[in-house]
């Protein structure tokens, strides 16, 4: 059933309690809500999706590629889907978060089949599989030819209405509530404007990353980083912040956010070309490779975008049709035209630091799906790993509330900080040592509160609200970063037109004078009575970012998604994950 207000008989009243309370409702809390709601140990139980669109207004529904599963026969294998997320993970994975993933994605996939989800086939009736950068054999399953996540998303929303779920939309979910060192709810803000406190025996961070940050991204406006903020109010452990995955082939054109040229086109034989024509890439190389060097490219080139060549596709409007019908109301014919291309901010590969079930430090709240840090994705993300993520984390979170769990075990991402736990574990002997925690630089608490106004006069999403990083980084002065700048004596951090949202890379900051600019737009932000959706918005957009660009500064080495390029190397001793939060290793179970 859908609430679109809340049952009250006078202001304020409150809908609830419940037992589980989903916040988000793409890939994985739809994934972990379903399951909730229908398995044998939580049949019955009541469930509450809480998001603060329409129930398909998600990142899941513009997801392009597909989802990566080794369902390909014998020519491939979980273990070839293992060695290459490690790879792309630039050797900061938990090897047995990304088993997880890989070893449980077919299954996932065959239950999504299962719900009514729609995959391409073959003419001989076998799923149609994509290979998409970083990835040794073709295994992307993928609908529409680039239409997965609407397609992804409209399954599981139809079986969500089929079940006993309240669905609350509109709403937004505006801190956690915490008692006695534990999680009992959330304070959320209701479509007519009252504060209420929903009670909940479990919390579901599913709220997605954070990719309005940039004036220039593939994510839609929602993506205000929404629970990492209220982790972070709360002291609930976030790492792996600074490993903001840019897609490099983002269409250059003014709108917002921006339209994604899939990676599968590429797959496909679509090659990236330079200002003069020239290939200059590896394009099916993980994509922080990619991103890098089209971004030290066009700053050399002087230029704000490349070419994406992908005239030699055949039957590309039958192929991806959803990207034809793009490139047509913008006037390009991909079977004559190059498509103009730049990187733009797409996934955070860090998040709130959960175990390999979804469980946080803080009892009763969960997490899963990008908002989360499971240890997956390391310090860049696999391509179309991401709604395999969601599939696989938001069942196993469910399954794990069924079992009566409440504390985190030590496992994934969590097992750096369940240290006394982590230390007596052996390791097997193909396995690399567990990534060990490190504290990331405290960061004063965001408050939100400024009124609308505000939120307009420093941007909003799909504007230029916030500066942060892009793909290549650099601390210090333009001349003391110059020095070290292998592209001359030019700025040593590149940003996306983050001040102008035109699209372009442009000639920007270090990173001392990003961090300058987040804390301006910090110091604006002012308590007020009542609460606005857009003012918290933007007080969780600068929340993210400080995080961001401290651990950002505190990194002084390049891995992944992260590039200084004043300290270009991979330094083994940065082998570690930057911590915001509490480290303790209370609640261990």
């Amino acid at each position: 059933m859908t609430i679109a207000a809340p049952p009250r008989e006078g202001p304020g009243a409150t809908p609830g309690p419940f037992d589980v309370v989903v916040l988000g409702s793409g890939v994985a809390g739809l994934s972990a809500a379903v399951r909730v709601a229908a398995g044998p140990g939580t049949k019955g139980s009541r469930v509450c999706i809480l998001t603060k669109g329409l129930l398909s207004e998600t990142a899941t529904t513009w997801a392009q590629g597909g989802v990566a599963a080794a369902i390909g026969g014998e020519e491939d294998s979980v273990e070839l889907h293992l060695a290459d997320t490690l790879a792309a993970g630039a050797n900061l994975c938990d090897i047995d978060a990304a088993r997880t993933l890989v070893e449980e994605g077919p299954l996932r996939v065959k239950e999504l089949i299962s719900m009514g989800a729609t995959f391409d086939r073959e003419e001989s009736g076998t799923l149609a599989l994509a290979r998409e950068g970083g990835h040794s054999r073709a295994r992307v399953v993928h609908a529409g030819g680039a239409a997965t996540g609407a397609e992804i998303e409209r399954a599981l929303a139809a079986a969500v209405r089929g079940l006993a779920v309240t669905i609350l939309e509109g709403w937004f979910a505006l801190d956690l509530v915490v008692r006695a060192q534990a999680c009992r709810g959330v304070r959320a803000l209701a479509p007519d404007g009252h504060v209420v406190e929903i009670r909940a025996d479990h919390v579901v961070l599913a709220t997605g990353g954070a990719g309005q940050l940039y004036a220039v991204t593939t994510n839609p406006a929602e993506a205000t980083g929404d629970g990492i903020a209220m982790a972070l109010r709360a002291g609930v452990p976030v790492a792996d912040i600074e490993f903001l995955q840019f897609h490099p082939t983002a269409l250059h054109h003014p709108a917002t956010p921006r339209p994604l040229l899939s990676e599968a086109l590429r797959g496909a034989g679509a090659v990236l070309r330079d200002a003069r024509g020239a290939r200059f890439v590896d394009e099916l190389a993980p994509r922080d490779v990619v991103s890098r060097a089209m971004a030290q490219r066009m700053l050399a080139q002087g230029v704000e975008h490349l070419w994406l060549d992908a005239t030699g596709i055949e039957s590309f409007a039958s192929r991806y049709p959803t990207i034809a019908a793009v490139l047509a109301r913008v006037g390009l014919d991909p079977s004559h035209d190059w498509l103009p291309v730049a990187p733009a901010a797409h996934h955070l590969s860090g998040g709130v630091v959960t175990d390999l079930f979804g469980a946080t430090l803080l009892p009763g709240l969960w997490a899963a799906g990008e908002v989360a840090c499971t240890g997956v994705h390391g310090a860049n993300r696999l391509a179309s790993n991401s709604l395999l993520e969601g599939l696989v984390f938001g069942a196993r979170l469910a399954e794990r509330i069924a079992d009566g769990h409440a504390a985190p075990s030590a496992t994934g991402a969590m097992r750096m900080l369940l240290t006394a736990r982590s230390k007596a574990m052996p390791l097997r002997p193909d396995e690399v040592p567990p990534v060990p925690a490190r504290a990331a630089p405290r960061v004063a608490p965001v408050s939100a509160g400024p009124t609308a106004r505000a939120w307009a006069s420093a941007g909003g999403p799909g504007g230029h609200a916030v500066e942060c990083p892009g793909p290549l980084r650099g601390a210090g002065s333009s001349r003391q970063a110059g020095a070290k700048n292998p592209v001359g004596e030019r700025k040593a951090y590149l940003a996306h037109a983050m001040t102008t949202g035109a699209g372009v890379i442009r000639e920007a900051s270090s990173l001392e004078e990003v961090a300058a600019v987040v804390e301006k737009v910090a110091g604006s932000l002012c308590e007020v009575d009542a609460m606005h959706q857009e003012a918290s918005e933007l007080a969780n957009v600068v929340a993210v970012a400080r995080a961001l660009v401290a651990s950002a500064m505190t990194r002084e080495e390049s891995r992944g998604a992260h590039t200084r390029v004043d300290f270009a190397r991979t330094d083994p001793s940065w082998r570690c994950r930057l911590v915001h939060g509490d480290l303790g290793a209370e609640g261990v179970e």
